[in-house]
Formats: structure tokens, sequence, C-alpha cells
């Protein structure tokens, strides 16, 4: 079972920036699909950002789509999301995901990734 570990969550004042992390300890993230999920306190989780094998391809939801930016670091073996111009609404935990059935295709539902970390919290305040 691979595990993943999501860090770079906090406390940060509308408008300002964060970028979260998730790497993997036991083998690489640089295969297949990785995604960012999130979920906000009553809400159900849902999709933020995807990035295909080789950041070939690259998905947001249209309601982080501008502000948030998704890459792969091979050599790190590392995922990001950098989330600019932060807004109330973006509070939530950030979960990373791994669909480990595609490579070159994004989908954007919690049922299609299989593996996932314990999440980030990230709480924007006014």
């Amino acid at each position: 079972q691979v595990e993943l570990v999501e860090s770079g969550g906090g406390l940060v004042q509308a408008g300002g920036s964060l970028r979260l992390s998730c790497t993997a300890s036991k083998r690489t993230l640089n295969t297949n699909v990785m995604g960012w999920f999130r979920q906000a306190p009553g809400k159900e989780r849902e999709f933020a950002a995807a990035i295909t094998s080789g950041g070939v391809t690259i998905a947001y939801a249209d309601s982080v789509k501008g502000r948030f930016t998704i890459s792969r670091d091979i050599a790190k073996n590392t995922v990001y999301l950098q989330m600019n111009s932060l807004k109330l609404e973006d509070t939530a935990v950030y979960y990373c995901a791994e669909d480990i059935h595609r490579r070159w295709t994004i989908a954007r539902t919690v049922e299609e990734y299989d593996t996932w970390g314990q999440g980030t919290q990230v709480t924007v305040s006014s």
C-alpha cells in the first residue's frame, strides 16, 4: 500500500497563498494521474485539480481555475498544489490522491482514485 503524505497546510488570510506538497516514501508518484481533492466542513469531498503522467494534461475545477496550479517534480517524487488568491470558501481539508488506472486521462470523481493521503487542513481567514 502506497502511503501518500500531504504537507503545507495552515492558516492564511484571504488573498494569501499556500503551497501544498504530496509525496510517497515507498514508490514513485511519477507514473499515474495524481489529483488534489478538498472537503469543507459538512460538505462532500470535491475535485480540485489533477495532472497526468509527465504533466501532459492538467485539469482544474472551475472554482479554483486561474488561482491554483498543480505540478509534479519527478526528481523529488512530489506533487504540488500552489494556491494563490485564497478565498474564505477555500477552507477545507485537502487530500492528495492517486488514480492507479489512468496515466493520460483525468477523472474528477472521488471513486476513481485509489490511494489517498490523510489530508492537510487549509484555513482561510478574513
